[in-house]
């Protein structure tokens, strides 16, 4: 396991059904066909998962892909009926129920799409209630909770109840209450779904904001593709408790896998996604209306390019790789190849 991996994940079943364990035991692999005459249900089949510190790793899928199953096999709040899990370079499913407890208590943070917050407690117990259940001094676990509640922006809002709260309030409740114990890992099951659209990328805007500060390990899942690219490093797409693919979103579009990925990410807004290096020409223009960096991505600089008559340069490491002109930019902003 190298230094900066952090969940290693390798060949990953979960069947439901009677005699599942043995069934798999007999046919290592089978087809959706297979099991369909077995009369079991391959919720998430063959899955290979790597993820490395410090990293967004987004799963999506439609509804019923597998995606939240997977991330509870993960952690193990659900058994999965075959392969290895290594968290942190220690074999997960060797654990005890006892070793468990303690890593989920103080090395995985997990916030759901329910906010499952405390009616009865103020947003400061319920922030410091994972301390409390260890057994931390009330003191200790009162001051850590204020400082995350400060951290996700509730600051002044300490001895509100729940119900006296927005939903997007709540929401950043259940993020301060996971980062109480301050996480190795953090799963996040659909975080934001319940949430209206504009609270919702209100809380994208705070998950970045809070990324930015903390730089913890995430695994996100969320059947939103726009979601997705705006917050993943890289993306598992899944289908039938398979994943189809891990890329980057610029990948997965550029390069999709399979029909599947390929269908999933083709009405994606590429302007969001493509960086200018992935349109970049040679450098033949002798005259530039100015530079750019390389990995811009292409709807943070579409207006500048569009505007001039003139190509920019685009620049790494100080130096000039290519250029990018307007025409490029207008053939990804209008959808052409």
């Amino acid at each position: 396991m190298s230094a900066s991996l952090i969940l290693d994940c390798r060949d990953i079943w979960k069947l439901y059904g009677n005699h599942a364990d043995s069934y798999l035991a007999k046919h290592p692999h089978p087809s959706s066909a297979d099991l369909q005459k077995a009369n079991l249900i391959g919720a998430v089949r063959a899955a290979n998962v790597q993820i490395h510190q410090g990293e967004i790793f987004v799963i999506m899928g439609l509804s019923g892909s597998g995606k939240s199953t997977l991330v509870r096999c993960l952690s193990r709040l659900v058994e999965p009926t075959a392969g290895k899990i290594y968290f942190d370079g220690k074999d997960l499913l060797a654990s005890t129920e006892a070793e468990l407890i303690e890593i989920r208590r103080k090395k995985m943070g997990m916030v759901f799409q329910h906010f499952a917050l405390l009616p009865h407690l103020t947003v400061l117990e319920n922030a410091a209630f994972p301390l409390d259940i260890q057994g931390v001094n009330k003191k200790i676990r009162e001051k850590r909770a204020r400082e995350v509640i400060e951290l996700v922006g509730l600051k002044g809002r300490e001895d509100y109840f729940p119900r006296e709260l927005s939903g997007g309030q709540q929401q950043r409740v259940g993020i301060a209450r996971s980062l109480a114990v301050e996480p190795d890992l953090w799963f996040l099951d659909e975080p934001f779904s319940a949430l209206d659209p504009l609270i919702r990328r209100e809380m994208q805007d705070e998950f970045l904001r809070l990324q930015n500060i903390l730089h913890k390990t995430i695994v996100f899942i969320t059947h939103d593709f726009d979601e997705a690219v705006r917050l993943a490093d890289r993306i598992a797409v899944m289908k039938d408790g398979s994943i189809e693919q891990v890329a980057t979103p610029e990948e997965l579009i550029l390069k999709p896998a399979t029909d599947y990925v390929a269908e999933f990410t083709r009405h994606a807004n590429r302007s969001k996604v493509l960086k200018a290096v992935s349109i970049m020409e040679p450098l033949i223009s002798t005259s530039f209306a100015g530079e750019l960096p390389y990995d811009a991505v292409i709807e943070s600089i579409a207006d500048q390019v569009e505007s001039a008559e003139l190509p920019y340069k685009l620049m790494q490491d100080g130096k000039a790789i290519g250029q990018i002109s307007r025409k490029a930019v207008i053939d990804v902003l209008v959808g052409r190849e």
